[in-house]
């Protein structure tokens, strides 16, 4: 049966790997521009932000507002597939560390402008790949999710889950490590959990370091 291109799920979202390729083309043209003027390490790190802001907000913009059956539609059939999902979560956790160096780096060997604008690139490097990583966690829960058999997440909510739902389970990870109302049934889900925690717990030591570094850089 053929697609239908007015369909809300097809029409407000490209495919997953559409999006990666159009973003990771358009993010080394800004890195490639950024190096004419800049070391290689923080043009690499402007284009790794442009891509992760892109694809933030080109994946909310329209998922935010799909209802539950339009969010099953895309969740089977958009979801990236599971190398592309880890190579994406890698890349995120290496640009956060880069991001870290380029502060500790800024720290001792740069005059004050130069450490600001070496500082404020490291905090956004890892909050975007922070937001990037449980942004791929959500697709990733609702393809889970909707997979045959449906279910393996309680939301404690009679309506079917869409996106806003399994943000609500992915961010809270992100941000405590462990889940809060919500029940887990299925081994694979359960199993993705872990993995995001533990990555999370990462970005907490990566993120505490960042601040630790900065703080030390102040000017007493």
């Amino acid at each position: 049966m053929r697609e239908d291109l007015t369909y809300p799920g097809n029409r407000e979202l490209a495919s997953s790997r559409m999006r990666l390729g159009i973003l990771s083309g358009v993010a080394v043209v800004v890195g490639i521009v950024t190096g004419l003027w800049m070391k290689p390490v923080v043009a690499a790190l402007f284009g790794w932000d442009f891509l992760s802001a892109a694809y933030i907000v080109w994946t909310w913009l329209g998922a935010r507002r799909l209802d539950p059956a339009a969010t099953r539609r895309l969740a089977v059939s958009e979801d990236p597939g599971r190398a592309g999902f880890d190579i994406l979560l890698l890349a995120a956790s290496v640009a956060s560390l880069a991001g870290v160096g380029i502060v500790i780096e800024a720290g001792g060997s740069r005059g004050r402008g130069g450490q600001d604008l070496a500082a404020g690139l490291a905090v956004a490097s890892v909050v975007l790949s922070w937001s990037l990583v449980h942004t791929v966690f959500t697709e990733r829960y609702a393809r889970l999710y909707y997979s045959e058999p449906v279910g393996g997440v309680d939301f404690n909510d009679p309506e079917p889950p869409n996106y806003v739902d399994f943000a609500y389970l992915a961010f809270t990870i992100g941000m405590t490590f462990q889940v809060s109302d919500t029940s887990l049934s299925r081994k694979t889900i359960r199993a993705t959990a872990l993995r995001q925690a533990l990555l999370s717990y990462l970005f907490g030591a990566v993120i505490i370091a960042a601040t630790i570094n900065l703080l030390a850089g102040l000017p007493r």
